[in-house]
């Protein structure tokens, strides 16, 4: 299963050598049916946490008040939580009581779907179903476990993870639980902001994100948690640029091609997604062609408003927000002038935004000169210094006689141009320079 297995089944073992029943659980266990590599094991158990807790030397009671308690052994933390029974919902995602069980049977009922309401017993080498989990992932189906409105409006968030897991598992959407999810889709609202921005990240990043953001649509969620995406619909392009379609078509097109990259960091998928979040607002119709005057800038502040709307971190946020603002910059590349280039490719967000721009032409007009050309030039600029040295610095200004204020910005910012260029490589000659250059 992976190379946590040996020590979760450990754990496992302890529980069981007390008289306990203990059994991998959930996510982990569709992993493995699916043959993939879980990236944690959970483990239910008929153990109390309190019982738990006594068993092992190193425990952390995360959420005691649900059975849930963290057991860490060889340095790794592996979710222990007692088998239980829900009562009801109260405020969409908690229940007003919890009822400690006695078997797999009743821990099962109360899950979100059913493939990940499988259990997996290691010592046995045994999976156990008790909802049709295993043959609903034989046939690629995200179904609710019982119905499927009881199941959204207990947790609403689990109608993003319903389109997560269809899209990123590439499965269909069981009929009666896309039907319930387009009829409560509006209450995704009410789900906090840090956890709808947790599962996007998860759908965005996890791969068919171009399916995810079509399901999204066409359930109803897109409107209700980002709808300056969902106004990208209909809005067309000129189309000697942009040949296949409306912003929202090329936007899902991208989102598609970032399957072709090795990895999908959080900044790199959210920018795709909102690279041309400003053209709806700039859209107009010019005597020659389609304009989208300013629409980077735009989509730029419009970028930070919805990070800040999400609760993505203020790292995250600048890089995002950078990442839409300088899309539109990659086009004038061959035109910059040495220095202008060597600061834009230095940049830590650059080496993502430059697949950015590749899948951006790709699915627009598929001309990639200018990612060549950039590829080229960063090749050979890895090999220099990004940010050499300065040759002088605002000290050595008021020591030749300046008198401090905004102009060192300026004569500091042109001598880091001519090192740039190689045409100063000693304070020497830095010093020269701007005495001729910059005389009062």
């Amino acid at each position: 299963m992976s190379q946590l297995e040996p020590i979760a089944t450990g754990i496992v073992k302890q529980l069981r050598d007390k008289g306990f029943q203990a059994l991998f659980a959930g996510g982990c266990v569709r992993d493995h049916l699916m043959g993939e590599t879980p990236k944690d094991i959970d483990i239910a158990t008929d153990a109390p946490p309190e019982k738990i807790q006594h068993l092992f030397s190193r425990t952390v009671p995360v959420g005691v008040q649900f059975g849930v308690i963290l057991v860490i052994e060889e340095g790794v933390a592996f979710q222990v939580a007692t088998f239980r029974s829900d009562g009801k919902y109260v405020d969409g995602r908690h229940p007003e009581e919890v009822k400690y069980s006695k078997t797999p049977q009743e821990d099962a009922s109360r899950r979100d779907f059913t493939m990940n309401g499988l259990y997996f017993d290691p010592l046995d080498q045994k999976v156990l179903d008790f909802v049709g989990g295993r043959e609903d992932i034989q046939k690629k189906i995200v179904r609710t476990i019982g119905d499927p409105v009881t199941r959204f409006e207990e947790d609403k968030l689990r109608l993003l993870r319903a389109v997560r897991f269809t899209s990123t598992l590439d499965f269909q959407l069981e009929l009666h639980t896309h039907e319930a999810l387009r009829q409560l889709s509006a209450k995704i609202t009410e789900v906090s902001a840090e956890r709808i921005r947790e599962e996007l990240v998860k759908l965005l990043a996890g791969g068919h994100a171009d399916r995810g953001l079509a399901l999204l649509d066409e359930t109803g969620l897109l409107e209700k948690i980002l709808p300056e995406v969902s106004r990208m619909k209909g809005v067309e392009q000129p189309p000697q640029f942009h040949p296949e379609g409306d912003v929202f078509v090329h936007t899902r097109m991208m989102m598609g091609m970032l399957d072709q990259l090795p990895e999908r960091p959080v900044v790199l998928a959210v920018s795709t997604l909102l690279h041309d979040v400003g053209k709806p607002p700039t859209f107009r119709e010019a005597p020659d062609r389609i304009r989208f005057d300013n629409h980077d800038r735009v989509g730029a502040r419009m970028a930070r408003e919805i990070c800040q709307r999400l609760r993505f971190s203020n790292d995250e946020t600048d890089q995002i927000s950078e990442g839409v603002e300088k899309h539109m910059d990659f086009k004038n590349a061959p035109k910059m002038r040495e220095a202008t280039l060597k600061r834009f490719m230095r940049r830590p967000t650059f080496p993502w935004e430059i697949e950015m721009h590749r899948i951006d032409c790709l699915a627009s007009h598929g001309d990639l000169a200018v990612y060549g050309f950039l590829k080229e030039k960063y090749t050979e600029f890895q090999k220099e210094t990004p940010r050499p040295e300065p040759l002088i610095t605002g000290n050595d200004l008021i020591q030749l006689g300046f008198p401090p204020g905004p102009r060192f910005k300026e004569i500091l910012s042109s001598v880091e141009d001519q090192q740039l260029e190689h045409r100063l490589s000693s304070k020497e000659e830095a010093v020269r320079w701007v005495l001729e250059h910059f005389k009062e």
